[in-house]
């Protein structure tokens, strides 16, 4: 009954958390629908996003350490992204995210398999490895091209305040219900998701292809990981956290937590955001406040796996 009550007021805390996101310095009626009203959309989908993928990935890979950030599709989806964005094709950036996040994805799937066979920790090593060759790719791309290290710095710490053309409004609302699409799909298959967890000959005797399931998980979520680092720029930690917090108060039933981790990353990432725009007098990317938060988090994690 306490912890019913704890979601309840959860709830209506993300209720007032979206008025104060919106209405906070009373703007006029432009500021909102053309600034505000964007940015709390973009926000919220990737929160939900991020958080709502990171509960699939812990659970699939049993390991509390799995999200897209770690697994390396972060970084392959802004570098490609970067790469259009400096190419003047601004617009096509979300293009680029996804073929990176895709090819990445791809990568680390091939070099997760041992001898024909999918091996969890090799995948995490090869995320972090893929993370890291991409993240010096990025660092390259940034020295010789200083003239876009706005654009560059915007995408690596996390950009929330995207100012969208017309052009770009209309083709962010496509690619936001094409992913919408994909994390709905995700729910219906939170069931043979619990059971892959139990162990893939248990998975496989109750009529699961778990490659098939595997393969199609990780396509459809490097497809919204893609779009979502090409809009809001890498955050990290938001798919590691939020999950963990949600199982505090939901143990089991995938269905459950992925629902409310859904709700919690995207209120999560709408609070970071409000932060990072009033801590300071000048607007801080989003990022580093979750990596603030995350950090000390993820050391918690290593040393609860350890004990």
């Amino acid at each position: 009954m306490k912890k019913i009550l704890i979601l309840i007021l959860w709830l209506l805390i993300g209720v007032g958390i979206i008025i104060a996101y919106l209405t906070l310095g009373k703007p006029d009626t432009n500021i909102i629908t053309q600034v505000r009203i964007p940015r709390l959309l973009l926000t919220l989908f990737t929160g939900m996003a991020l958080a709502g993928i990171g509960s699939i990935y812990q659970l699939m890979l049993a390991n509390p350490l799995a999200e897209p950030y770690i697994l390396g599709i972060s970084s392959g989806s802004a570098f490609g992204s970067i790469l259009l964005g400096i190419s003047g094709l601004i617009i096509l950036m979300p293009v680029g995210g996804f073929i990176g996040a895709g090819f990445t994805m791809l990568l680390v799937w091939k070099l997760a398999h041992q001898k024909g066979r999918f091996d969890k920790s090799r995948l995490l090593i090869a995320g972090v490895i893929a993370g890291m060759f991409f993240s010096a790719g990025i660092s390259l791309i940034m020295y010789l091209h200083q003239q876009d290290t706005a654009l560059i710095l915007g995408t690596l710490m996390g950009n929330l305040g995207h100012i969208f053309t017309k052009g770009e409004w209309t083709s962010f609302l496509i690619l936001m219900g094409l992913s919408l699409i994909i994390l709905i799909y995700l729910f219906f298959q939170s069931t043979a998701i619990d059971i892959l967890s139990c162990g893939d000959l248990y998975a496989a005797s109750l009529g699961i292809n778990v490659l098939s399931l595997r393969r199609q998980i990780f396509i459809l979520t490097s497809i919204v990981i893609g779009i979502s680092v090409s809009y809001a720029g890498i955050i990290g930690f938001v798919g590691l956290i939020i999950p963990h917090i949600v199982r505090f108060f939901i143990p089991s039933g995938q269905k459950k937590i992925y629902l409310l981790s859904l709700w919690s990353g995207g209120i999560f990432l709408l609070a970071c955001d409000l932060l990072a725009k009033h801590i300071l007098s000048m607007e801080l990317p989003v990022g580093i406040i979750t990596a603030f938060i995350g950090c000390p988090f993820f050391m918690w994690l290593l040393l609860k796996k350890q004990g």
